[in-house]
């Protein structure tokens, strides 16, 4: 089992395309392109942790369908767009606000919003967070894990320490 991150996917919102200068002719085009790409990347056992902002301007049925057709067990991580309801659909394995892992000897913090500071962080914890759209420069053991960073596809550990 692998464990992957992401963020800020905006499912659903066609104003993404323009404010974040995503590639897509539209918003069901980055739709369909994005669960390709996740599940190009996740296996059905494997845990995504979801940093925040999973569907924008969706209705909890049409935001549930995607989520559904995402493989892995997926967290979610609130972020600022993510709505009660969106919090509530029923295929998540977990929902939180803020959450502390430890992946392959890794200590990482993780939070939609970036930190100046975070625990652990004197000790080697890496803060993995969503929000910026790659736009905000990251400090040292910091990662922003938005699609707009990674090629709108999931990333792994492994993955942010060759970047």
């Amino acid at each position: 089992m692998a464990v992957w991150f992401t963020a800020d996917t905006h499912f659903g919102h066609a104003g993404a395309l323009s404010l974040y200068h995503r590639p897509f002719a539209s918003g069901a085009e980055m739709n369909a392109q994005m669960i390709d790409r996740w599940n190009q990347t996740v296996r059905p056992a494997d845990d995504v942790w979801h940093l925040g902002d999973f569907a924008l301007r969706t209705s909890p049925e049409a935001a549930a369908a995607l989520l559904r057709q995402l493989r892995g067990r997926k967290h979610l991580v609130t972020g600022n767009n993510d709505t009660p309801e969106i919090a509530a659909l029923p295929d998540w394995a977990s929902i939180q606000t803020y959450a502390e892992l430890t992946i392959d000897s890794t200590r990482l913090v993780l939070c939609h919003y970036a930190f100046r500071t975070w625990n652990g962080m004197a000790k080697g914890a890496l803060n993995l967070h969503g929000h910026s759209h790659g736009r905000l420069k990251s400090l040292p053991r910091q990662t922003d894990v938005g699609v707009d960073c990674w090629d709108f596809r999931p990333i792994a550990v492994h993955q942010m320490r060759g970047a």
